[in-house]
């Protein structure tokens, strides 16, 4: 009997919506439209995340919060970073439910308001508490890279789904160029363009400028997704939209029945190995992606005596701005193919084990720095081959998107898989900057392993996700014909 077939042909709660792939199919074309609509509206957020990055350490400073102590800085930035992502986390799973109930639209809606607000909110804050406050709000009202996620599984089919899923990590890596190159910009515009911002509010406010740039970008995507944007939920669709769901019954109410109780599981039902491991590899994915994302800026501006490299916010949103399109270019052009050529399990690992590197490159700056007595060419270089590091290691991001999409048993809990995905993400990502500001401040203060303290304890972190990687599926399973 053949044990495989005979999964194939049940389809319940618990069968991966992707099943084992047999020969191989010719690839179906992108909704290009849709496609790039939904690229536009993810824009919103890593641009708006990523805006902050350049000048929120001399925000801290100016701000007196830290009382003039720079080696306290670090603390306060992380829990800066950390709070969106602490009110997306307690959030983001009901967004994704409620996107399977009432559809994907109205919950992008919702979402590019509250980024909107935000983030004007935040330009506008003078105290520590008003920067805390608006990051909340921030992350409470933000669900749409979960629902986004979502349509672009409901938008591909097994043989497209490396190239739609390639373009998430893209989106993150151009709102990686243009977020710190608009923060470190526009940051302070009275010290640039004294005749255009010379008024009493830009010197109260030096700051708001950059987040009135970012809080742009989602009142268009807004007009736009409101007349472009076609809902992909099953049940919300206009009657001409053909489904994209698993065919379980050809009467229009039984499909609904059918919907609406898959829409309405519970969660503990859902929690099957398949869908476990996956996501617990997003969420260490995140967490340590975090923690290199919030470093990253602060070692560029941490003084050269405290082991940084003394950037100013302009230089920092520059090199910030050169990962992210490098970063961006490299994976438009080869993700898809080098997943097809080494496999999403090999290339996830690689991934992984990259991240080491990354981290060793640190205090290997901090080393040159010290060694030369100043900022040059050879850091320069170093930093370059940091960039290559980084690629590979960003490339894990649309590899484990594949493998959390595939394990949904149907489509419609495709929002719930990955709102509970993207949960665990978010809880990951809260604890990530804390936790690794926290060191990296600890670590200089008190001079902790040379204070490269934070490093290896990374690095220690690192390995546990080289064994959770190693627990992923051999391959990503087509779906279901």
């Amino acid at each position: 009997m053949d044990i495989h077939n005979s999964h194939e042909i049940i389809t319940n709660e618990t069968t991966p919506l992707i099943s084992a792939r047999g020969s191989k199919k010719p690839r179906t074309p992108l909704p290009k439209l849709q496609i790039a609509i939904l690229i536009t509206l993810q824009l919103a957020e890593p641009i708006a995340s990523t805006s902050i990055f350049p000048y929120i350490n001399q925000l801290i400073r100016e701000l007196n919060i830290t009382g003039g102590d720079d080696t306290a800085v670090g603390y306060y930035a992380g829990i800066i970073y950390s709070l969106f992502f602490v009110g997306q986390a307690l959030t983001v799973l009901k967004w994704a439910r409620l996107s399977d109930r009432i559809g994907r639209k109205p919950v992008l809606v919702i979402g590019l308001s509250g980024t909107c607000i935000s983030m004007l909110c935040f330009g506008l804050s003078t105290t520590f508490f008003g920067l805390v406050a608006s990051r909340c709000l921030c992350g409470i009202l933000n669900g749409n890279v979960v629902v986004m996620k979502t349509m672009v599984g409901e938008l591909t089919d097994s043989t497209n789904m490396a190239q739609g899923f390639a373009l998430i990590p893209i989106v993150w890596c151009i709102g990686g160029f243009i977020g710190p190159l608009m923060g470190g910009t526009f940051a302070r515009p009275q010290d640039h363009w004294p005749v255009l911002f010379s008024g009493s509010f830009w010197r109260n406010y030096p700051y708001f400028l950059p987040c009135a740039v970012a809080a742009c970008l989602p009142v268009l995507t807004l007009f736009m997704m409101s007349i472009f944007l076609e809902e992909t939920l099953s049940t919300k669709r206009r009657p001409k939209s053909t489904s994209t769901t698993i065919s379980v019954s050809s009467s229009p109410d039984g499909e609904a029945l059918v919907t609406n109780s898959m829409a309405n599981m519970p969660l503990r039902s859902l929690l099957t190995r398949s869908v476990v491991i996956p996501i617990a590899n997003y969420a260490m994915l995140s967490f340590l992606d975090m923690s290199f994302m919030v470093l990253l800026p602060l070692f560029l501006s941490t003084p050269t005596y405290l082991g940084g490299l003394g950037f100013d916010p302009a230089t920092i949103g520059s090199w910030m701005a050169l990962f992210g399109i490098i970063n961006g270019v490299i994976q438009a052009l080869f993700f898809a193919k080098i997943v097809d050529w080494i496999g999403p399990k090999r290339l996830f690992c690689i991934s992984a084990w990259c991240y080491p590197l990354l981290v060793a490159m640190f205090p290997i700056l901090s080393w040159i720095v010290r060694a030369r007595g100043e900022v040059d060419h050879v850091i320069t270089f170093a930093l370059l081959c940091f960039i290559g590091i980084e690629v590979a290691w960003d490339m894990g991001y649309g590899v484990i998107f594949m493998f959390i999409t595939a394990s949904a048993p149907t489509n419609n809990v495709l929002g719930t898989i990955n709102g509970l995905g993207h949960t665990s993400a978010a809880v990951a990502r809260a604890v990530g900057p804390a936790l690794a500001t926290s060191l990296f401040a600890a670590s200089k203060k008190y001079n902790l392993l040379g204070g490269n303290a934070v490093y290896v304890i990374l690095i220690m972190l690192a390995g546990g996700m080289g064994w959770l990687a190693s627990q992923l599926p051999e391959e990503v399973q087509d779906k279901d014909e």
